[in-house]
């Protein structure tokens, strides 16, 4: 999809297909950067062109970047790669770095900037709201808050029209926990294994993915349940998955039926047994589980799942924190996939389209609840910056018809990834919906145990170099998560691709020769 406004910028054309040499040129009076490729042993792919001039970097040395970071910011390893990027600018679905690299930004700063960089609309909303007022917290009324949660209202279903405005998805998480207890008056909340609901103190009891535990108690009255995911777990076949890619394990299942799903439902109905009481508070769900490597669960889980909750006394809280927004194409909201209607939504990343804000929504029944136990209040949440670059975001999404863009350029991008995996025996599934997609990286299809993380991120390594940065995720860190802004075109997948092909020959040549010296 070629949007009229990308035509109103001077075209430069970046060829950054091999690292590089930058050079000062004259560019109709003014300096640019231009790129200089060295040879190399592998042909790699040419980048598409951009058409969009970055300023020269003029901050901090890098070297003195990395020493600021080591002695004032948290020594919590973060970063990717072995030399971090330092990130100076982007555009769209562009990032540049301090030496006037180009990279495709296939991971949108972990699922958050949904309608791209720097949108010019989304842009043009903040500067102006900027030069008004930035805020005021709720004690007062503004506009902007009560036109955005009348748009935001308007894309969810009956009953869900109350809404509480935040900052980030954990604090979101962590008002839906209250709400839920608030509502039932029960303790006990449920979780799958893998799952991702924030790293904050009450949160954590949500998250189960161990680098996020730990040894201190903490998340009082939050159990785990199995994932029901259908290729690395127990149970999964051929049809099991809402998606057009589905895992390569064999299926017996009738049309109509999922043995899968039926197994991992007697799972989930052993944990309502077993691990919490005879009524609960409720049941929290990720459409489709992102930190986890995008695990998809089987078609009709989560309904029934719902149910068994529902008559435990609980409440359904679906978490859209990285699937909202129409990243999956179909629909605008991932618990539409599954033919649900939550009683509680979170929201948060996409958005902003990387602002701070979040949003808690709910049913007027719930939010009383909490309001008889709690004088809830949030500073912060909904301020009028805030607010004007949220409604921003849902235009754009509408006029740049960039859900329906998820869906077709999404599909066809899963299904050129699909091919790699039959190309690749260290390609051991490839999953996902819309634009929100991952790659499990194994040692070998038969076994699925996962590929050593030094190879996998080698391999990250070499997409980097070449120009494209995509995520991670998985217990062991072994699935590439790809999840581009929705405004991604089907030119800058087919590259996408390629460096990924590239990036896998060269690391089966490395692991041959490894092989042949031994």
């Amino acid at each position: 999809m070629t949007l009229v406004w990308r035509h109103l910028l001077r075209p430069l054309f970046l060829v950054t297909s091999a690292p590089r040499i930058l050079e000062m040129r004259p560019f109709l009076s003014r300096a640019s950067w231009t790129s200089v490729p060295k040879l190399s042993l592998h042909t790699r792919p040419r980048m598409p062109p951009c058409d969009f001039i970055p300023e020269r970097y003029q901050s901090l040395g890098y070297n003195r970047v990395l020493e600021i970071h080591k002695d004032h910011l948290s020594p919590v390893v973060t970063a990717y790669f072995q030399k971090p990027l330092l990130l100076h600018q982007g555009h769209m679905e562009w990032l540049f770095d301090a030496e006037g690299n180009r990279y495709l930004d296939f991971f949108s700063g972990i699922v958050t900037v949904s309608v791209g960089h720097c949108h010019p609309k989304v842009n043009a909303v903040a500067q102006k709201q900027l030069g008004r007022l930035w805020h005021t917290s709720t004690v007062f009324f503004h506009p902007p808050m009560h036109e955005y949660a009348e748009k935001l209202a308007a894309l969810l279903p009956e009953p869900l029209k109350v809404i509480f405005l935040v900052n980030s998805g954990s604090e979101a998480n962590e008002l839906a926990m209250l709400m839920a207890r608030a509502h039932s008056n029960n303790i006990d909340i449920i979780s799958f294994r893998g799952a991702y609901h924030g790293g904050s103190p009450y949160t954590l009891g949500l998250t189960n993915v161990g680098t996020y535990k730990m040894e201190l108690p903490g998340g009082t009255g939050c159990q785990p349940t199995m994932c029901p995911d259908v290729f690395r777990g127990p149970w999964g076949g051929s049809h099991c998955r809402d998606s057009p890619v589905q895992t390569i394990r064999k299926c017996s299942c009738a049309p109509d039926c999922c043995q899968a799903k039926d197994q991992y439902i007697e799972q989930f109905k052993d944990t309502l047994s077993t691990s919490v009481a005879k009524s609960i508070a409720g049941f929290f769900a990720e459409p489709i589980q992102g930190v986890n490597g995008v695990v998809q669960y089987p078609k009709g889980f989560l309904k029934e799942a719902f149910e068994l909750v529902r008559a435990r006394g609980g409440v359904c809280i679906a978490d859209e924190v990285q699937t909202g927004f129409g990243r999956l194409g179909s629909h605008f909201w991932g618990f539409q996939t599954h033919d649900v209607l939550p009683d509680i939504v979170t929201m948060a990343k996409g958005i902003g389209n990387g602002f701070p804000m979040a949003a808690v929504v709910t049913t007027p029944e719930i939010a009383k609840s909490l309001a008889k136990r709690l004088q809830y209040f949030n500073t912060f949440g909904g301020n009028p910056m805030a607010c004007a670059i949220g409604s921003a975001v849902l235009e754009v999404i509408k006029e740049e018809n960039l859900q329906e863009n998820s869906q077709e350029v999404g599909t066809y991008m899963l299904l050129k990834f699909a091919k790699l995996r039959d190309e690749f025996e260290i390609v051991g599934d490839v999953r996902g919906k819309g634009l929100m997609i991952g790659i499990e990286m194994v040692q070998d299809k038969m076994s699925r145990r996962p590929l050593p993380r030094e190879e996998v991120n080698q391999i990250h390594e070499d997409c980097k170099h070449m120009g494209l940065l995509v995520g991670r995720g998985g217990i062991f860190s072994q699935t590439f998560r790809i999840a581009p802004s929705m405004c991604i075109t089907k030119p800058e997948v087919d590259f996408a691709t390629e460096v990924f092909r590239s990036a896998l020959t060269q690391h089966m040549e490395r692991r041959a020769k490894s092989h042949s010296q031994k």
